[in-house]
């Protein structure tokens, strides 16, 4: 299987390419790749609670599907250990609608003839990143008060797996 390209290559928000084409079939993306995150909401989602920890980003930027379920898990195993499955609520708050596309490039010996170059340099479909603006809430846990430490650790876990920095922030729910 190929290896995922280096996320520098998609980190930049900038205006999504359309293509247009006399031809139908050549004016959009035609499949896309399935969604990498498991669960968007985790733990009590009905109970209400005093205080709500969030992740909130300071850049504009994109960020790839699997990077978000590697956060997602990461700090929901360490809620989940710490409270047991109803003693917290987390939600991801962002979604990967974004189609990241790729134009391979063959390269070694003979890849003249396979290669097109930039002609048809649309790209095939190559994962999925969600588009992020800047103050922009990724992921919300709801805690009561002895749970606002490990909450803030959790999110804190979570942030080192994600591209660029965050800012942690608590809210108390009134």
């Amino acid at each position: 299987m190929a290896r995922l390209r280096k996320f520098v290559a998609y980190r930049r928000l900038e205006r999504p390419y359309t293509r247009t084409s006399k031809f139908k079939d050549k004016s959009f993306v035609r499949s896309r790749p399935s969604i990498l995150i498991a669960k968007f909401e985790t733990g009590n989602s009905k109970k209400k609670y005093a205080y709500e920890v969030t992740l909130v980003s300071k850049n504009d930027l994109q960020i790839r599907d699997n990077a978000i379920e590697s956060a997602r898990m990461t700090s929901n195993r360490l809620l989940e250990r710490t409270f047991g499955t109803n003693g917290y609520k987390m939600k991801t708050r962002i979604y990967p609608f974004h189609v990241l596309r790729e134009n391979p490039l063959a390269a070694g010996a003979g890849a003249d003839r396979f290669s097109t170059g930039m002609q048809r340099a649309f790209g095939k479909p190559a994962g999925n990143a969600a588009r992020i603006k800047k103050g922009q809430i990724i992921f919300e846990v709801g805690v009561g008060k002895a749970g606002l430490e490990t909450a803030r650790k959790a999110l804190n876990r979570a942030a080192k797996k994600l591209p660029c920095s965050y800012i942690v922030e608590v809210k108390e729910n009134k």
